[in-house]
């Protein structure tokens, strides 16, 4: 499905019903992460980073939040968004705001959908690693190896940790937070 389209968005919560019978849980983890400079940048390009990180989160919430309504059992949604919503990156404006207003939007709809029992939280992760990744950007990958506390790069599987337990009971007392994973590289400036 493209979340950034309404009807896609809509079909793809009508099959999740279908195929599980309710809809509980939802992660927001759709997203782009091309590099332009702000004056170099054509509004096609804004466009696109907007649409996969910001409208696809709000389009994936608001249908979401609907079913999790309608059926009366609460739930809990988790936004993607990522350390630069909160610490910008040189060439990443468009990125940077898509990511703030994932926050933004985070918690507005903790604060209007917590009287239906819908828990609704972000994630931010820091760099994660990925096939390539060191060979793309040998540089930046030893700038946050050093710069991290905990001296290595986040593994996916630290993501969805964390994803995990605000989507769990666990986190039952728990929303419109913001969950920062990124081996404490926002204690300090990097860039």
């Amino acid at each position: 499905a493209d979340v950034s389209q309404k009807a896609d968005v809509t079909r793809l919560v009508e099959k999740t019903v279908q195929h599980f019978g309710q809809l509980n849980i939802l992660i927001n983890n759709a997203g782009i992460y091309p590099l332009h400079s702000l004056v170099d940048m054509a509004e096609e390009d804004w466009d696109l980073v907007l649409d996969s990180n910001l409208r696809s989160t709000f389009l994936c919430t608001q249908a979401a939040a609907r079913q999790m309504m309608n059926q009366g059992s609460g739930g809990a949604i988790v936004n993607i968004a990522s350390i630069e919503g909160q610490n910008p990156a040189p060439n990443h404006s468009h990125y940077d705001a898509a990511k703030g207003g994932v926050l933004m939007h985070t918690a507005a709809s903790a604060y209007e959908l917590g009287p239906h029992g819908i828990r609704v939280n972000a994630v931010s992760p820091g760099l994660i690693w990925r096939k390539g990744l060191e060979e793309e950007w040998p540089d930046g990958v030893t700038r946050w190896q050093k710069a991290a506390p905990l001296t290595r790069l986040g593994l996916p599987s630290d993501v969805a940790d964390a994803c995990l337990f605000l989507a769990s009971p666990a986190a039952r007392w728990i929303t419109g937070i913001n969950l920062v994973v990124d081996g404490g590289v926002m204690t300090h400036q990097i860039y």
